[in-house]
């Protein structure tokens, strides 16, 4: 009985539980306020922590002056730390994938910091 009872709970408080997204980051002069699928505030970055380059519901990347690019997942812990030189300039941000640019090419990268594809830039 007791296995049981231990059973559904751990069942109902799993059914509960929902993982963060990011549906939205508004930018003000001093702040990135990040707010999650329903609209609830999960996290709030200084503008001295670099410049957002790009959010999509699983992460965001972050410019830290003109060294490094840092991704960051919705709860706000560090994914990976991309030297400047090698990413370039980025271009957009999509699902857990983003692209850059670095001279002639386009570099799809992951969030968690593998290169993904390489193609010539047109």
């Amino acid at each position: 009985m007791k296995n049981l009872l231990i059973f559904l709970f751990m069942l109902f408080a799993a059914t509960g539980l929902k993982a963060q997204t990011i549906s939205h980051i508004e930018t003000t002069r001093s702040w990135y306020y990040i707010y999650d699928q329903d609209g609830k505030r999960i996290r709030t970055l200084s503008t001295s922590q670099g410049e957002l380059k790009g959010y999509s519901s699983t992460f965001y990347i972050i410019k830290q002056g003109s060294s490094f690019y840092i991704t960051y997942d919705a709860s706000g812990r560090r994914l990976h730390t991309f030297g400047a030189q090698s990413v370039g300039e980025v271009l957009g941000v999509a699902g857990d994938t983003f692209t850059s640019r670095v001279g002639s090419w386009i570099y799809t990268w992951s969030k968690e910091g593998k290169r993904i594809s390489t193609r010539a830039a047109r």
